[in-house]
């Protein structure tokens, strides 16, 4: 039987999932059980507060929402929950983002969303982000964050390497 899901990532469209997918990769890379939900906090509204509301329940530690536009759902699922919630802008309009940046980040005090960047890097440092959250309990994931950011060090190095012979 398959591990219960500790991460849950939740988008408002289906073309959210490409960037979102750098997020799925970080997990799998880490072997973090999760779950994958697309609900719209505008045309979904219950399924995303039961969603939210038990998350917990089903054993979920940190949630990931990313939303582009108006960029609501993230505002949505922590309103609903105490769980840490990870807010990821969509680049989906032509204000490029930025749009949905203002909106998760401008979280009203007592429902706060972590905001990162826009696009595949926010939503691949999501994932980085719940897998060090995770690792405040669970030091063989606290470890494997460490190696991770090492060899994301030597690569650079490497590259400096190669470079400056040149």
């Amino acid at each position: 039987m398959a591990e219960r899901p500790v991460v849950g990532i939740v988008m408002g469209s289906k073309t959210d999932l490409d960037t979102l997918q750098g997020a799925v990769d970080v997990l799998v890379e880490f072997g973090i059980p999760h779950e994958i939900r697309i609900l719209s906090a505008h045309r979904t509204p219950e399924k995303v507060l039961e969603w939210s509301q038990t998350a917990e329940q089903r054993g979920i530690e940190v949630l990931i929402a990313a939303a582009g536009g108006a960029a609501h759902l993230p505002g949505v699922v922590a309103a609903k929950t105490v769980l840490p919630v990870l807010g990821v802008p969509v680049a989906s309009t032509t204000l490029g983002g930025m749009d949905a940046l203002l909106s998760i980040v401008q979280m009203p005090k007592g429902i706060p969303v972590g905001t990162l960047a826009i696009g595949k890097a926010g939503a691949a440092n999501a994932a980085l982000l719940a897998i060090a959250i995770l690792g405040s309990s669970r030091p063989e994931l606290r470890r494997a964050l460490e190696k991770y950011r090492q060899k994301r060090a030597e690569e650079v190095l490497q590259t400096d390497a190669s470079v400056s012979k040149k």
